[in-house]
This record gives C-alpha cells, sequence and structure tokens, in this order.
C-alpha cells in the first residue's frame, strides 16, 4: 500500500458533523409515543403522500400518535417552494405543535421545508444554498422524519431538497432541524419492486458520488464503502422478494449510511439530476440511468479510487484505505475487478430500470439547458473531474 507524505497529512478534512439522532429497527415507530410525550406534543402536522397512505402507512404510525392530528398530502414527485407555503399555512391555521415527515425523500424535504416556513417568512428561496447570502432560520418547530423507502436519506440528510418558484431544484442546509430520524425498516415492506429498484439506484449513486468525492473525510469513506457493498447484496432480494425483512433492513440501512457521507458532497450525477428534475422527473431513475456515463467520465480522475471503487462492487471491502487518499494512479493488483461503469449498468439491466432518458420522456432539445443549468448547481462543485457544460452535454447525449 503506498504510504502517505506529510503534505498528504496536512490538507484540510472536512468537517465531520452528523447531528440527526438515529432510531433504527424494526418497530421502532412505537417510540414515537414516546418522543412525542417528551416535548408534550398533542396535535401533530403529519406531511406525506396518497401513495404512502394508499398503502396503508399511515396506519401502522396512527397507534402511537395522540388522538388530533392533521395529514397534509400535497407532495408531489419533487416537492416545491408552493407546496412548502401551502403547508406552512395550513400548519399554523391548525394550531400544530410538531411535524411528522412520513413517506420518501419527498416528503420528507416537503416536511423540512414546511418546518421552516412556520416561523420564517417566504420566499423559501432566501434559505437556498443557491441564493447569494443564505438568510438564517429560527424557531423550527419539532420535526421527526420516518422514511419507506431506502433511496434518499433525507432523514438523515443535511439539506431539504426543492423546487423553487424560480424553476431551480436545489437545497436548503438544514442539518440541525430534525430532532431524531425513526428508520423503521417495516414501513418499507409494501414498497413495490420497480420503486424499490429506483429509490436503490439512488442510494447507490450517494454511496458512490459521495466516495468518489475529492474532499477528504476518511469516515465518511468508510461509512460510503459499507453502504455500496449492503446495497449491491442486498437490493436484487428486497427487488425480488420485498417481504424479505433481513434486505429491507440492510437497503434501509444502506440508504441512511449513503446518507450520512453527504458531508462529502456529490458529483455529477446529482448536479444533472436535479436540473432535470425541475422538470417532474423521478430522481432516483434519473440517477440510475446517469451513473454510468459519469462514472466513464470520471475514471480518468479518480486515482486510486476507481481501483478501490472496482474492488467494492466485487465485494471486497479490504481494499481500499490510506491509499486513496493520495490520489495516485489506479494500481495493476486491480485489473480482473469488475468495471464499476459496468457494475452499475448490469445490475440497472438486472432490475429492470431504464437505460435511457428518452425512456423517461425527456425531450431531447432541453438537453442544453440542463446542460448549462447543471454546471450551475451545487454538486458540480464536488465532482472529481471539472467538468463544463460541453462535458454535460456529451453525458446527456449519451444518456439520451
Amino acid at each position: 500500500m503506498p504510504q502517505l507524505v506529510a503534505h498528504d497529512m496536512t490538507q484540510h478534512i472536512a468537517r465531520i458533523n452528523y447531528m440527526v439522532p438515529v432510531i433504527f429497527g424494526f418497530g421502532t415507530r412505537a417510540l414515537l409515543t414516546h418522543e412525542l410525550a417528551a416535548v408534550n406534543a398533542l396535535n401533530p402536522f403529519i406531511v406525506s403522500d396518497r401513495g404512502v397512505v394508499g398503502a396503508g402507512l399511515l396506519e401502522k404510525i396512527t397507534p402511537y400518535l395522540p388522538k388530533r392530528f392533521d395529514v397534509f398530502l400535497d407532495t408531489e414527485l419533487n416537492p416545491t417552494e408552493a407546496a412548502a407555503c401551502r403547508g406552512a399555512l395550513a400548519y399554523r391555521d391548525g394550531r400544530h405543535d410538531c411535524i411528522l415527515g412520513l413517506g420518501g425523500g419527498a416528503a420528507m424535504d416537503l416536511a423540512k421545508a414546511i418546518a421552516i416556513l412556520v416561523h420564517n417568512p417566504a420566499p423559501l428561496w432566501h434559505y437556498s444554498n443557491r441564493y447569494s447570502s443564505p438568510k438564517p432560520y429560527h424557531d423550527i418547530p419539532p420535526l421527526w422524519l420516518l422514511p419507506t423507502t431506502a433511496g434518499t436519506g433525507s432523514e438523515v440528510g443535511r439539506s431539504a431538497v426543492i423546487v423553487f418558484d424560480n424553476g431551480i431544484k436545489a437545497g436548503i442546509r438544514c442539518p440541525d432541524i430534525t430532532k431524531a430520524a425513526i428508520c423503521d425498516p417495516d414501513l418499507s415492506l409494501s414498497l413495490p419492486p420497480r420503486m424499490t429498484a429506483a429509490t436503490g439506484l439512488d442510494a447507490i449513486s450517494h454511496a458512490i458520488e459521495t466516495f468518489c468525492s475529492p474532499t477528504i473525510n476518511p469516515p465518511a469513506d468508510a461509512i460510503a464503502a459499507d453502504a455500496l457493498q449492503r446495497l449491491l447484496t442486498y437490493l436484487p432480494i428486497a427487488v425480488a422478494d420485498g417481504s424479505d425483512r433481513v434486505a429491507r433492513w440492510h437497503c434501509l440501512m444502506g440508504s441512511m449510511q449513503a446518507a450520512l457521507a453527504f458531508q462529502k458532497g456529490l458529483g455529477a450525477v446529482h448536479a444533472m439530476a436535479h436540473s432535470l428534475g425541475a422538470l417532474g422527473f423521478h430522481h432516483g431513475s434519473l440517477n440510475a440511468i446517469l451513473l454510468p456515463h459519469v462514472l466513464r467520465m470520471n475514471e480518468s480522475s479518480l486515482g486510486c479510487k476507481w481501483g478501490a471503487l472496482s474492488a467494492l462492487c466485487a465485494g471486497d471491502d479490504t481494499a481500499y484505505g490510506l491509499d486513496i487518499i493520495d490520489n495516485r494512479s489506479a494500481s495493476d493488483e486491480h485489473v480482473g475487478l469488475p468495471d464499476p461503469a459496468d457494475r452499475v449498468e448490469a445490475l440497472n439491466e438486472q432490475l429492470g430500470l431504464p437505460r435511457r432518458l428518452s425512456e423517461l420522456g425527456v425531450d431531447y432539445k432541453d438537453l442544453e439547458s440542463i446542460s448549462n443549468a447543471s454546471v450551475q448547481d451545487q454538486a458540480n462543485r464536488s465532482n472529481p473531474k471539472t467538468m463544463s457544460a460541453l462535458d454535460y452535454l456529451k453525458i446527456l447525449k449519451q444518456a439520451y
């Protein structure tokens, strides 16, 4: 293994800051009773969507709630600033005293945005990380997040990702507003195979992009690596048999772990997926399509991390370590291991996910504007390779 030199040891280390308490395990939703009672919350405002309610998941948590609560179901595929404003108004009108986000990433991100707007003035854009000088927020109502998918990891993510009224999809940095993430794999058992696959590839894209980010954060690298192996092993099992409790446990754990690694930043996959998501396309499906193309574009900028990623795709968790920090060229010892891009493409095919943006209904004439928007996205800053609008356009055409 190559040795670190003094210069490597003195590089700036990314802040390690995991702020959301996590309550993880089957049946943990029952702890809602204690969590709410601890802050004397008697009138919860539940942010969810019609699919979650239709699947009977609201009924799984109601035994642990006070008798009085309201449910807000205006969650779109990509949550919007307008919906957040409506939710904050409904919260105030109902004199609620806490918020529960129940669902996938859209519902949880919307719950965060509503929590910010309850006692802070609109527009929501003024709190975005894309605003010229993001405003501080204050007086956030108690907020708990309960994921029903193993994908976005929004329950522990440091941001709320929203489509703002100006058409930009971006994040609001809010790592400290969630009292606890209650991760109960029981709530994911009824997720259909196609959505299990698409959200699972979202989590895999998080693990890979954070692992590949040039930001130095060894704890996050280790967490992302573990998440990737966990997801590669158990996602196909969960798609084939959604009732497999072991697979669901590991997928939810992998999703949560991958989101913990967001501290390192993401990359070009998310820069494009955010820009396309503003047009209404499903985030996980976009990531699944774009990830192999981005991996190939980034390969020459990854150094030893390409070999380490190959080893992880082969199930070898001992083949990465200190050598990945000095970013030397990939060594010959990884020859014969899976190509990470090919591995992701094969997994997409195995799980029956779309392989082309055209299959989702993306309009070819929008590709140029998407490439320009991708350069401006926050995730572009932490991509291993410096990307131009032409680079993004090349990938988008390849993926189309």
